[in-house]
């Protein structure tokens, strides 16, 4: 009798803390999302001149769709494998794209960036 009461108690237990932990959070944020959102860019960080407006809609939608914390660290992580493949003068042509499309990216866009410090 006692063994059936105490599985019970266990198995109670054991739901409760199910019911109670916090969810797991993955990345929705792939870095096949983020290459695809930041493609219209490519043309200006290879040779400059104006950043095109569907850059920037792809920026806004990395922005927009990059919603919790480990989204945005993937993102980032994703963005600084990018940055380092460039030239130094890519690089400078990369981190500016947000200001030239008008909108904060949640981190800074550098091949030095520390990726596990973004919130």
């Amino acid at each position: 009798m006692a063994s059936v009461l105490s599985k019970k108690l266990l198995l109670s237990f054991l739901l409760i803390c199910l019911v109670l932990s916090p969810p797991q959070t993955r990345a929705v944020i792939t870095c096949d999302t983020v290459s695809n959102d930041l493609k219209p860019c490519l043309s200006y960080v290879l040779v400059g001149g104006n950043v095109p407006t569907k850059c920037c809609n792809g920026v806004k939608f990395l922005i927009t769709n990059a919603i919790t914390t480990v989204d945005r660290q993937s993102a980032c992580s994703c963005v600084k494998n990018l940055a380092t493949a460039a030239t130094n003068e890519q690089g400078d042509r990369v981190a500016s794209i947000p200001g030239k499309c008008g909108v904060k990216f949640p981190f800074k866009i550098s091949r030095d960036v520390d990726c596990t410090k973004v919130k």
